[in-house]
C-alpha cells in the first residue's frame, strides 16, 4: 500500500479484514451496455435494478452483477460515476468520482468497518467508507464524495418508466455465475452467518437486519421497510428540506436472484417542493397524488396527470440498508413513525 496510514479519521482497529486480498473482489473499470431488449434475455422482471439518470440519459446497473463486483466504474453523460453496493449492509450508493480537479477510480481493499465494504482509490489510495462516502484512511482522509441520486427498481418497472435505459452488460470473459447469489440466505430471520462481523447492533429501535429506507441529507432519518408497506408514502422534513418517499410493491430480495424473496418493495425518494409550493403526498393505487392540486404522480417523480402534469420532483440520496449499518455510521437517526 502507498497509503498515508498517519492520516486517518478512525482508529485503524476499527477496519479489519472482509477475507478477501486487494482487487480480491474486481470491480468493472470498462462497463458495457446493452437496450433493454438484450437484457430482457436474461434479466427476470422482479430482479432488482439501480437506476441512474443524468442529463436526460438512463442507466440501470443489475444487482445481479453488483453483488459480485460490488463497485462500478462509470461515465453518464459526463458524470464520472462509483456504482457501489455492499452486500453485508445492503448499501447501494452512487458517487459523483471527482474531488477537485481529479477523477478517481475505485477497487475494494479487501476490508470491512462496521461490515461495511472500505473502497480506495488508486490515485492516491485513500482508503473510503463506501456507506458515506468518507475519505477515512489515506491522503484524502476527511473528505467526502458527493453522491447521486438512484432510485431502486424493478427490473419491469424502471423498462416501463424508461424504455431507452441502457442495462450494464455481464463483463465480457468473466466465468462468475451471475444467477447465483454468493450471500443467498445472509438476510433470513433467525439466520446470520456473519453475525460476528456486525461492530454495532443499532440498538434496540429495530432487528439488526431490519431493511428501512434512509435518506441522506447529512443526518440520519429512515423508515423502517415494513411500515413504508403499509403507509407507501411518507412526508418528512430532513436538514431543513422537505422531502417525500414513495413505495411500490414486487420487488424481491437484494441477496436473492430469483423471484423467491419477500416483497420489500421499490423505493424512490424526492424534494417534494415544486415552483415554491411544498406538496403532500399519499399513495392512490400504483400512483402518488398531491393533496394541494389533485396531480398523479409516477414512482420516477413524474407529474403524469392534473394541473402539474409534466412537472418532475428532484431526486435527493436515498438507500435501503439493513438498519444496524445505517445506525452503525448516523447514530443519531431519527426513526419515521407513520
Amino acid at each position: 500500500w502507498r497509503t498515508d496510514f498517519s492520516r486517518r479519521t478512525v482508529p485503524l482497529r476499527e477496519i479489519r479484514s472482509g477475507g478477501v486480498p486487494r482487487e480480491g473482489i474486481p470491480a468493472v473499470d470498462r462497463p458495457e451496455f446493452e437496450s433493454a431488449e438484450q437484457a430482457a434475455g436474461w434479466l427476470a422482471g422482479r430482479d432488482l435494478v439501480l437506476v441512474v439518470e443524468h442529463e436526460g440519459t438512463a442507466r440501470a446497473y443489475p444487482f445481479r452483477i453488483l453483488v459480485w463486483h460490488e463497485i462500478v466504474n462509470d461515465q453518464l453523460a459526463g458524470l464520472p460515476l462509483a456504482v457501489t453496493f455492499c452486500p453485508l449492509c445492503n448499501t447501494s450508493v452512487v458517487f459523483d468520482r471527482r474531488v477537485g480537479a481529479r477523477t478517481l477510480d475505485f477497487g475494494v481493499t479487501g476490508r470491512l468497518r462496521h461490515s461495511d465494504l472500505v473502497m480506495f482509490d488508486r490515485q492516491s489510495e485513500t482508503w473510503w467508507q463506501q456507506a458515506t462516502g468518507e475519505g477515512i484512511v489515506g491522503a484524502m482522509a476527511g473528505t467526502k464524495l458527493r453522491r447521486v441520486p438512484a432510485r431502486i427498481l424493478t427490473w419491469e418497472t424502471a423498462r416501463e418508466q424508461l424504455p431507452s435505459i441502457r442495462v450494464l452488460s455481464r463483463p465480457r470473459g468473466s466465468r462468475l455465475d451471475y444467477t447465483r447469489n454468493p450471500f443467498a440466505g445472509y438476510d433470513d430471520p433467525g439466520r446470520h452467518p456473519l453475525r460476528r462481523l456486525f461492530a454495532r447492533s443499532g440498538g434496540p429501535a429495530l432487528p439488526p437486519l431490519e431493511r428501512v429506507v434512509a435518506v441522506d441529507l447529512g443526518s440520519g432519518w429512515a423508515a423502517s421497510a415494513r411500515a413504508l408497506r403499509q403507509s407507501r408514502v411518507a412526508n418528512a422534513t430532513v436538514e431543513g428540506t422537505p422531502i417525500v418517499v414513495f413505495w411500490r410493491d414486487a420487488a424481491q430480495s437484494g441477496s436473492r436472484t430469483r423471484g423467491t424473496g419477500a416483497d420489500l418493495g421499490q423505493t424512490a425518494a424526492y424534494d417534494r417542493r415544486v415552483a415554491g409550493r411544498v406538496l403532500t403526498f399519499r399513495a392512490r393505487g400504483n400512483t402518488f397524488e398531491d393533496r394541494e392540486t389533485g396531480s398523479r404522480w409516477d414512482l420516477a417523480g413524474r407529474a403524469i396527470t392534473g394541473p402539474l402534469r409534466g412537472r418532475r420532483l428532484r431526486g435527493v440520496p436515498h438507500d435501503n440498508p439493513f438498519w444496524f449499518a445505517w445506525v452503525a455510521f448516523r447514530p443519531a437517526t431519527r426513526l419515521w413513525i407513520p
